[in-house]
């Protein structure tokens, strides 16, 4: 009999939710085949069969919370073989529970490490702390609330306006997946964290577009990958970056991590949510070689394959509004990072040449969010016009100039 078993879900994450079950109870799975779906508020994995055989036993269902290690389930390699008996022993009569005392809430329900780092750095007792999760057990959303009640300036006011809402008969109430709660917690957790402002430009895009047009043919035919345009914004926000390196750091406690290496992150819209791939090192790449990492990426983030380690370390971030029609926004950093560059629609506007005629030009709007404890106005405004210069002239980007 193989146990199936939760894997490492990766630095810091100890916790996943059963997304679904590939295979059903008596279905005979190949080993390393994909059997059963896990969520954590990063992405999702797939767990494979540790064995060909039967699928005997599904331990957990759908939606449940599972911890590192736990079993999900069970594979026979006999067809015929049973399910092992649970390990829980069989209730005892009624009369007998109601007269047994209840255990202690740290003894019936085990921590998680990041449970117990929690109530230890904030001082809680986890018997004080009412548990939401499987059979009762604490999660750190928990702890969280718990922490928000004990703030709250009247807890009992504070419970009922946090209470859930009746919803009517035209309504419908759906959990939030654990990626969507990880996105509105680190978004808010930008907002809250940093001095965060936005500065716009515009860029001519007559220049780029004319160079694609001319080479794209002959680009995808020697490199095997479309010329798109975000290689362009790559190269010309590294070449920004290393004139202005404050937009490349981060802070730390009172110090200032300066980023002597250019990891940047391209936002990819899902249909779990937006997830930010890195692609690394891009001041050694080529252009061809950025546009078929993103392409990969992009396709992995979609299907869900996307791993944590190709979403960890981005130094910078880009992120593309106008493939879905926006004319201009100001997109919320991605913490740790100090700078976040927004790409636009590129729409045809009448602009005045330096002749003093008016043409019609393909323009775009830009903007760049940043952490204004670290980067002053001049550094955000020269990174904006240093894209610009890049963008309208882009044999600046050939020469590294």
């Amino acid at each position: 009999m193989a146990q199936i078993k939760v894997p490492t879900l990766g630095e810091s994450v100890t916790e996943a939710t059963v997304a679904q079950w590939l295979k059903k109870e008596g279905d005979v799975v190949a080993a390393d085949e994909p059997i059963v779906e896990l969520e954590t508020d990063k992405v999702t994995l797939e767990v494979n069969a540790p064995s060909a055989g039967v699928l005997v036993s599904i331990g957990v269902k759908s939606g449940e919370t599972v911890g590192v290690g736990a079993i999900l389930g069970e594979i026979a390699n006999d067809a015929g073989a049973k399910p092992s008996a649970p390990a829980a022993a069989a209730p005892a009569p009624a009369a007998t529970q109601a007269a047994a005392p209840a255990p202690a809430k740290t003894e019936e329900h085990k921590l998680s490490p990041a449970v117990q780092k929690m109530t230890a750095d904030n001082a809680i007792n986890p018997a004080s702390v009412e548990g939401t999760g499987k059979d009762g057990r604490i999660t750190k959303g928990d702890v969280i609330n718990h922490i928000e009640t004990a703030r709250a300036p009247n807890a009992v006011t504070s419970a009922v306006q946090a209470a859930p809402r009746a919803i009517g008969p035209r309504e419908e109430r759906v959990k939030m997946t654990r990626l969507r709660q990880r996105i509105a917690q680190r978004l808010k957790e930008a907002q809250n964290n940093a001095a965060m402002l936005t500065t716009f430009n515009e860029v001519d895009m007559t220049a780029v577009m004319e160079l694609r047009n001319l080479y794209k043919d002959q680009f995808e035919k020697k490199h095997g990958v479309k010329l798109g345009f975000m290689s362009f914004f790559v190269k010309a926000a590294v070449n920004a970056l290393k004139e202005l390196p404050a937009v490349n750091a981060e802070i730390s406690g009172d110090e200032i991590i300066y980023k002597n290496y250019y990891d940047i992150g391209v936002a990819v819209s899902t249909p779990q949510g937006l997830v930010v791939p890195v692609v690394r090192d891009c001041e050694e790449k080529s252009m061809a070689t950025i546009e078929s990492e993103i392409g990969a990426l992009g396709l992995r983030a979609r299907d869900g394959k996307i791993t944590l380690e190709e979403m960890t370390g981005g130094t910078f971030t880009i992120t593309n509004g106008g493939v879905f029609g926006s004319l201009m926004s100001t997109p919320i950093l991605n913490p740790p990072q100090s700078g976040i560059l927004g790409m636009h629609k590129i729409q045809q506007r009448p602009m005045v040449m330096p002749d003093g005629s008016i043409k019609a030009r393909p323009m775009m709007y830009l903007a760049l969010s940043y952490d204004h404890r670290i980067i002053d106005g001049r550094e955000a405004v020269t990174f904006l016009v240093r894209i610009k210069d890049a963008l309208e002239d882009p044999q600046r980007l050939l020469l590294d100039i």
